[in-house]
């Protein structure tokens, strides 16, 4: 999940390889729903729809399912070394089920 987030984060700042970048498409991107959900202005991608389980392994549903269920402390971050600080630890606090630095929030 880490490595899945980290590659989103690089397409957002604009650092990743086209190819990945072609494979997210932001929601505010739609032309349908750009202006209406809420989801458009927290920039989250849209997550493809899949007809079998071993879809949802591919990389354009994977990482868009782990963009969006991060909280949006975490996305805000637009230095990638504070982003992979602040994933960590999002992370450990998450597996281990702890409570979350109040400077984290």
């Amino acid at each position: 999940m880490f490595k899945l987030c980290l590659l989103v984060h690089l397409t957002v700042i604009g650092n990743a390889p086209t190819y990945i970048t072609d494979l997210l498409q932001p929601v505010s991107s739609l032309t349908s729903r750009g202006t209406v959900l809420r989801s458009a202005t927290r920039s989250d991608f849209q997550v493809p729809r899949t007809h079998l389980h071993f879809g949802e392994r591919a990389f354009s549903v994977a990482a868009a399912k782990s963009w969006n269920n991060l909280p949006l402390h975490v996305r805000i971050a637009d230095n990638t070394d504070t982003f992979k600080r602040i994933l960590k630890t999002f992370l450990f606090c998450t597996f281990y089920d702890q409570s979350l630095p109040t400077a984290f929030m």
